[in-house]
C-alpha cells in the first residue's frame, strides 16, 4: 500500500511472509534547510520513559511515554490533543440549525476520549544525535 500527496509517494506499508515495514519518504531531494541536531543530550534528558500497563490489558506491563509529555520536546511525534474528547459532527439525519452544515462540530461526547497517539519511530533521529554527542565526549576524554 503507497500513500500520495501532490507530490508524488509520501510512504508506504508492505508485508512480506514474516514482516510489516512501513516507510516515510527520505529522499534528500524532497527536502531543505536541514540543520544537525546539535541538542540531543538535552532533549532525550527531558523526556520521561515509564513501565506501565494498558487499563484494557491488566497483565501486560510495556515500557513507553506519555504522548503530552513527548509533545513540547518531539511535536512530530504526537498526533492529537491532550485530553481530547471524541467530537460529533451534525449528520444528514440531524436538524440542522441555521448556520450550520453537514460535518460541522455538534459536541463533544462527554464520555468517549479521543486519545494522542505517539510515533516512537519519530525518537530515533534524537537518539542517534544524543549518542553522537555521547561518543565524541567519551572520545574527547579517552584523548585527553
Amino acid at each position: 500500500m503507497t500513500y500520495h500527496n501532490g507530490n508524488g509517494e509520501i510512504g508506504s506499508i508492505s508485508g512480506s511472509g514474516t514482516s510489516t515495514s512501513y516507510a516515510t519518504s527520505s529522499d534528500y531531494r524532497l527536502k531543505e534547510n536541514e540543520t544537525a541536531i546539535t541538542d540531543g543530550i538535552e532533549r532525550i534528558k527531558q523526556l520521561k520513559p515509564y513501565k506501565f500497563n494498558f487499563k484494557s490489558e491488566k497483565d501486560k506491563t510495556l515500557d513507553g511515554f506519555f504522548a503530552h509529555e513527548v509533545s513540547s520536546i518531539v511535536p512530530e511525534a504526537i498526533t492529537g490533543d491532550k485530553d481530547g474528547m471524541l467530537e460529533i459532527n451534525y449528520t444528514s439525519e440531524d436538524v440542522l440549525p441555521e448556520g450550520k452544515k453537514v460535518g460541522d462540530f455538534k459536541e463533544y461526547h462527554s464520555t468517549e476520549i479521543k486519545p494522542q497517539s505517539i510515533d516512537q519511530s519519530k525518537l530515533v533521529p534524537l537518539l542517534v544525535a544524543a549518542v553522537k554527542e555521547l561518543t565524541a565526549k567519551v572520545e574527547a576524554l579517552e584523548n585527553a
